[in-house]
């Protein structure tokens, strides 16, 4: 086989593996890419926020000390909110993590503990899938957060409320759009984040749960042709 004809070859099994994600790429971000809205910060922006957390109980979530979920069946938590722990779990890997005090944070393999650069490898790797996983659980209720810039965007003839987290977490200056229903509860929200290469894409999170703490909690959340199941909620006070 000739060195042209073996590069026709690589060619054309390139352009059929790339080909469609690009067009599939360039459809979803005509469809749905769209520029981060403009809100009106102050008290009807928070008064909106204060809404919506009255929606969830928001203090039966403060009162709740342990919280338990398994994401998308992948990772499972044992979150201490109250002692400011957090058992990550997952494959064969367990990373407790100290919030009060980070040089406390303990790697473990098949049940050893680890330590050097791969005890430093997991530990981080816990971090960006708790600073992730978690937010998908508890996002509504950290709205008031240190660090959270909320502005009331008028969207579809009713009120959004746009929460931009300007520090903390694995990406600062995220943003997200907040939509209610008539309750004020957050049905979606849409994203303009670092991580995503479309702006404005919409997740649901309708999908709730009332837990024996008395917080609510989403079980499910759609985006696009992806779901993120949440399972094996656990919470107590």
């Amino acid at each position: 086989m000739t060195f042209k004809k073996i590069t026709k070859i690589v060619v054309g099994v390139i352009v059929f593996l790339t080909l469609p994600s690009i067009l599939l790429y360039c459809f979803l971000y005509f469809k749905y890419n769209e520029p981060l809205p403009q809100g009106y910060s102050g008290q009807r922006a928070d008064d909106l926020a204060h809404k919506i957390l009255e929606s969830l109980n928001h203090e039966a979530f403060e009162k709740t000390t342990y919280l338990e979920w398994t994401f998308n069946n992948r990772r499972h938590y044992e979150w201490h909110k109250g002692k400011q722990n957090c058992d990550v779990l997952w494959e064969d890997f367990r990373v407790n993590l100290n919030f009060n005090n980070p040089d406390k944070h303990k790697a473990y393999v098949h049940g050893f503990i680890k330590d050097g650069e791969m005890a430093n490898e997991l530990i981080a790797k816990a971090i960006n899938y708790f600073n992730n996983d978690s937010f998908w659980l508890i996002a509504p209720y950290k709205i008031f957060e240190d660090g959270v810039k909320r502005q009331l965007v008028p969207y579809n003839n009713t009120d959004a409320l746009l929460v931009t987290f300007t520090k903390g977490g694995s990406t600062p200056g995220d943003s997200y759009l907040w939509l209610l229903d008539d309750n004020n509860k957050p049905i979606a929200f849409k994203m303009w984040t670092s991580l995503l290469p479309i702006d404005g894409l919409e997740a649901s999170w309708s999908d709730w749960t009332i837990t024996n703490s008395g917080a609510q909690l989403p079980t499910f959340h759609k985006l696009l042709f992806f779901g993120f199941e949440i399972d094996d909620i656990k919470t107590s006070r």
